[in-house]
């Protein structure tokens, strides 16, 4: 019988080169998951200037990752219906209007619209899941560890760069003369969608192939993609609440605003190397020991990190090893679901996992807000973030990560 091809569509003599849609790739998402990264530092900009709580505040960040979360599926399924290139394309689009909305929100509702809703629809097209879903599809499988964690590395790089410009934005400009440049920036770079061009599965499927809502029923009845959920949760949690609330809670212990940002500015730089290497790792060990390892890993730096005097090397030191295991878990976890189920479905199907990952950080950015003003501290939320640490290590050690066979059907795996 006939092997089914399910390699990507011709490409452009421009970017036959594997380095083209990895790099196109890595700064969309940098500039992206960058812009995400350095909300922190509007926090107190805009909450005093607006007269706005930290938790009106903290609640527009929960809902932007809620959106993120709960979009990303449909996202993963138009960009799997139709190509990857046109949702990234979209994805940018939104994320200009909801930088350009938040200076005009004169209400926390509105905030809650620009920044929560269009710019989490945004997110779910121009992040994680549209660019690590595209290249998925673009790299041979042999490449395709590699190829996730050299974007991810250039997208930490992006990450990195976006902190002292912000800075230097709302320093010039103020928080709303920022927002509009960041805007302008997501417009600028809406050509570097076309690199991104991978093989939609629309069309007559291969014989043996199975259908989007199989797929999906799929992995649904696997194990191993429920307990996937549930580690990527912790993940969003951890994450979520370290980027937004870190700056202002060592404000709050004494420290400078200067800090907070060196702090952010660390964990985006060590991210390059932590986001590479683990990529590079899984193409050779046991993605999900790795993932547990990571999680573990995190829980010991985020408890040395309270147990320790405030300064500003302990802040330092924690960025860092925080900043090496930040981003780790997505080219691990992208890896580890093509490896079980294969690629033609992998952004949707990442997708889904992903929710997982938002519901967290829905929870760790608003708990956070939300127990700062109940009880004056941010200790409660940490001590969360560590035990969801220790649950995330648990619940990857007994996934199944075999490849599943199907019938007559030729499995892409990572």
């Amino acid at each position: 019988m006939q092997t089914p091809d399910l390699s990507p569509m011709p490409r452009a003599h421009w970017s036959r080169g594997l380095w083209v849609p990895i790099v196109a790739g890595g700064l969309i998402m940098g500039l992206a998951l960058g812009v995400r990264h350095v909300q922190g530092l509007f926090l107190l900009p805009i909450t005093l200037d607006r007269g706005w709580t930290r938790e009106a505040f903290g609640f527009a960040m929960a809902v932007q990752n809620l959106t993120w979360g709960v979009v990303q599926p449909f996202t993963g399924m138009l960009a799997d219906r139709f190509g990857s290139a046109k949702v990234i394309a979209a994805g940018l689009v939104f994320y200009a209007l909801g930088l350009f909305f938040m200076i005009h929100a004169a209400s926390s509702m509105a905030f809650v619209l620009s920044a929560g809703i269009c710019i989490g629809i945004a997110l779910s097209g121009t992040a994680f899941g549209a660019i690590y879903g595209a290249l998925s599809r673009i790299v041979p499988p042999e490449r395709r560890s590699w190829a996730l964690g050299l974007a991810g590395a250039i997208g930490g790089l992006g990450q990195f760069a976006m902190v002292p410009v912000a800075q230097t934005f709302i320093g010039a400009w103020q928080w709303t003369g920022a927002l509009l440049l960041l805007a302008i920036a997501m417009a600028v770079l809406l050509p570097l969608a076309l690199p991104m061009r991978d093989q939609p599965a629309s069309g007559t499927r291969p014989s043996g192939d199975i259908s989007m809502s199989a797929a999906i029923a799929e992995a649904f009845r696997h194990r191993g993609f429920w307990l996937l959920n549930i580690g990527f949760l912790a993940c969003g949690f951890q994450l979520a609440f370290i980027a937004t609330h870190l700056p202002a809670y060592l404000v709050d212990g004494g420290l400078s605003a200067r800090d907070g940002v060196a702090a952010l500015a660390i964990i985006a730089l060590t991210n390059v190397a932590g986001t590479y290497l683990f990529g590079l790792w899984g193409g050779h060990m046991r993605r999900k020991n790795l993932l547990a390892v990571l999680y573990l890993m995190r829980t010991v730096a985020m408890a040395l990190f309270l147990l320790l005097p405030l300064s500003t090397w302990s802040v330092y030191a924690f960025s860092a090893a925080m900043g090496f295991l930040w981003l780790g878990t997505v080219p691990l976890t992208n890896g580890l679901v093509s490896q079980i189920f294969g690629v033609r479905y992998i952004t949707t199907l990442f997708g889904f996992v992903f929710f997982g990952h938002q519901l967290g950080s829905f929870f760790g950015v608003w708990l956070g807000g939300y127990l700062f003003e109940t009880s004056g501290s941010y200790q409660g939320v940490w001590l969360v973030a560590m035990a969801l640490g220790v649950l995330a290590a648990a619940v990857h050690w007994p996934i199944d990560d075999r490849a599943i066979a199907r019938p007559d059907e030729r499995l892409v795996t990572a």
